[in-house]
């Protein structure tokens, strides 16, 4: 699900769902909150660098498991956020292909985020006939601005990585080819710096907006809930579903 790489203080955690373009099952939250936990802990991690394999970096919730019975997550989403607004230390982002749901929405939760020159970003919530997630509804404001994260939340449009730049999501747009070169050259500068100097300035800079985060994840997560299984949400993911297996059929 996934694999973590560490050298000089950094740790790279790599999504690995590469043939469901990363995208984000019950057993990929709980490795990614188990990464995040253990990392956190690790004096030999300064910084942590969050890419994909493949030509995506996460698709998100994969819809094909929406529904499915199985066994009770060890931290599951919720596990996960946690995880993401109580990690003390920087978390750089190496979106290197498309990110759509929790894979664009995870930019509100890092300390910098590199996109690739190709990579596109969506929030398909209103097409999936549902709200925003992961704190996105302060977080995508208070980096985009008002009227650019409206259209990013409720449009379900692609967002290239040159108007993301623009818009204040993304810290710095890369070469394809350039990409974890770039990131991992900045992660290197902040690794150089003492711990707990990083550790004393990312929480100055958390402080403030842990509990409006916990508090918004709340409110967006009564608001999926009340959609999720309504007749918009059930037509939504009976067409993805339906095309997911004609995609299938012709390889």
């Amino acid at each position: 699900m996934i694999s973590i790489d560490k050298k000089n203080n950094v740790a790279t955690l790599t999504f690995q769902r590469p043939e469901a373009l990363n995208a984000f099952n019950e057993e990929m939250f709980d490795s990614v909150a188990d990464a995040l936990l253990n990392t956190a802990e690790e004096d030999d991690v300064k910084v942590l660098i969050i890419t994909g394999a493949g030509r995506a970096f996460s698709a998100g919730l994969d819809l094909t498991t929406v529904g499915a019975k199985g066994a009770a997550p060890k931290h599951g989403f919720p596990g996960m956020f946690e995880a993401f607004i109580d990690y003390p230390k920087p978390i750089l982002l190496a979106i290197n292909g498309i990110g759509v749901g929790f894979g664009c929405t995870i930019c509100g939760l890092a300390d910098l985020v590199f996109m690739a020159e190709s990579a596109r970003l969506k929030c398909p919530f209103t097409s999936l006939g549902l709200s925003a997630e992961a704190g996105s509804t302060i977080t995508f404001p208070g980096l985009m601005g008002h009227q650019a994260a409206t259209w990013a939340l409720m449009s379900s449009e692609w967002l290239d990585a040159e108007s993301c730049k623009q818009s204040g999501l993304v810290f710095s747009v890369c070469p394809d080819d350039a990409l974890l070169s770039i990131v991992s050259r900045h992660a290197d500068i902040l690794a150089e710096k003492p711990l707990s100097s990083l550790i004393t300035n990312k929480e100055l800079l958390m402080a403030p907006k842990r509990d409006a985060l916990r508090e918004v994840n709340e409110v967006e997560t009564v608001a999926i809930s009340s959609l999720m299984g309504g007749p918009a949400n059930l037509e939504a993911i009976a067409a993805f579903k339906e095309k997911r297996q004609a995609d299938f059929s012709t390889l």
